[in-house]
């Protein structure tokens, strides 16, 4: 979570956007959906169509291309990523994954989810998103990540990405951040692979992991650094 304290100060270093309420949101609730409608108005305005917190779909590609052929004996292979905002996560799996994927983002933000689907739409003069596979698809959806009810039936997906929403949840309180991971669980394939990614160090998180995911396999591997911070990717995973 340091790493995303650290960018609110910061012009964004991969879309060139200059935030220029930054400032203030370092001291604001990172659980509050109109910061980051603030905070998504904003960065749309770059000519960069997607905007990265901590890392984007091509750092970490190497570690989720090899989940995907795992787990090809679902096809497509269903994929969601909680808290997507305009992230480069989901079109990233959409255009350049070889397997067949139907992709799912959701996040709070009205913003961010009108954004992203204006991409679907070929909006912004954006060239159209032409999927890595004929038969992957590409949806974005408005929700709460703590209740993904209306969303998603239980063990519905079998790969769940999180990058920095457990960490933006749990300002909020770690019983907010434990309801998120329980939902994520719910919707969990019992053989699928929940990621959170962040920079929290593996002494704060994983006992965090462990006591909320009983019954699953908690692993970390680490990731970077890029631009100079070193990440960690928190794998809940089931049964293979």
């Amino acid at each position: 979570m340091a790493a995303l304290r650290r960018m609110l100060h910061l012009p964004s270093l991969v879309t060139g956007v200059c935030l220029p309420f930054a400032g203030s949101l370092a001291g604001s609730s990172l659980a509050d959906c109109c910061l980051w409608d603030r905070l998504h108005s904003q960065s749309c305005l770059g000519s960069v169509p997607t905007f990265d917190w901590f890392f984007g779909y091509e750092e970490v590609q190497g570690l989720l291309l090899p989940l995907l052929q795992e787990a090809r004996a679902a096809c497509p292979l269903r994929v969601m990523d909680v808290g997507c905002g305009t992230s480069s996560l989901c079109t990233g799996l959409y255009t350049k994954s070889p397997y067949p994927v139907d992709v799912l983002g959701v996040d709070f933000s009205s913003v961010a989810v009108a954004h992203m689907n204006s991409l679907l739409e070929c909006g912004q003069g954006q060239t159209p998103l032409r999927p890595g596979h004929p038969a992957s698809c590409l949806r974005f959806m408005q929700a709460d990540v703590q209740n993904l009810e209306a969303v998603a039936s239980s063990g519905s997906f079998q790969l769940l990405l999180d990058k920095g929403t457990w960490d933006a949840v749990a300002r909020g309180g770690l019983p907010r951040a434990y309801q998120l991971l329980s939902e994520c669980l719910r919707v969990l394939s019992p053989q699928g692979t929940l990621i959170q990614f962040s920079d929290e160090d593996p002494d704060v998180r994983l006992p965090c992991l462990e006591q909320g995911s009983r019954g699953w396999a908690v692993t970390v591997q680490e990731l970077g650094p890029f631009r100079g911070i070193t990440y960690f990717a928190y794998l809940i995973q089931g049964s293979h």
